[in-house]
């Protein structure tokens, strides 16, 4: 698994999708293995700095694929999450699924090469926890007003998006991940 995770970020400086990239994803069912902190190889995935996606990967079929796979892991009854990230399904790629508590409907999307941009207000405790993780929770200070950006599979475009409430505190949360930042990082004291 460290291994492909090496090559999987030399792939991101020479382009496309690497084949160890590829195997993990199409290698596996509808439902991707979520990596946990309990696994020592999982582990040194999830505290790695995740690399870039750029625009012509989005266009790709694969990141269809690992989008719909990332989408099906996460909602799955083993699972049950409300956010994941690339790296927590092996893909040390800037990429996260988020439920959107703040859209109709409450659909997950998909955010490739994300990144926060700005973070307004003062950060306010809530409690977390993390599929990559199992049987903890915690508080942790998170913010509730933030813009993130994001290529957007529709344009190939970045664009910008303000994002409040329970959901700008999911984004967080997944993109801590895209650092190799856990929330058990950010407890707050009991």
């Amino acid at each position: 698994m460290v291994s492909a995770l090496v090559a999987g970020l030399a792939g991101c400086a020479g382009g496309g999708w690497t084949k160890e990239e590829k195997a993990l994803v199409e290698g596996q069912g509808a439902v991707l293995r979520v990596l946990t902190v309990e696994n020592e190889a999982d582990l040194a995935v999830l505290r790695a700095k995740a690399g870039a996606v750029r625009p012509e990967e989005v266009a790709s079929g694969f990141y269809a694929l690992l989008a719909e796979k990332m989408i099906a892991t996460v909602t799955s009854p083993e699972q049950d999450g409300v956010g994941i990230a690339g790296p927590q399904v092996g893909i040390s790629r800037r990429i996260v699924a988020v439920q959107r508590f703040d859209k109709e409907g409450e659909p997950f999307e998909v955010y490739p090469d994300i990144r926060i941009t700005a973070t307004r207000g003062t950060m306010e405790p809530g409690p977390e926890g993390c599929l990559s993780v199992p049987g903890r929770r915690g508080e942790v200070l998170r913010y509730r007003d933030i813009d993130i950006s994001y290529i957007s599979p529709e344009t190939l475009q970045t664009v910008t998006e303000r994002v409040e409430g329970f959901t700008a505190v999911i984004f967080q949360h997944e993109c801590d991940h895209l650092d190799g930042v856990l929330y058990i990082d950010k407890l707050v004291e009991e």
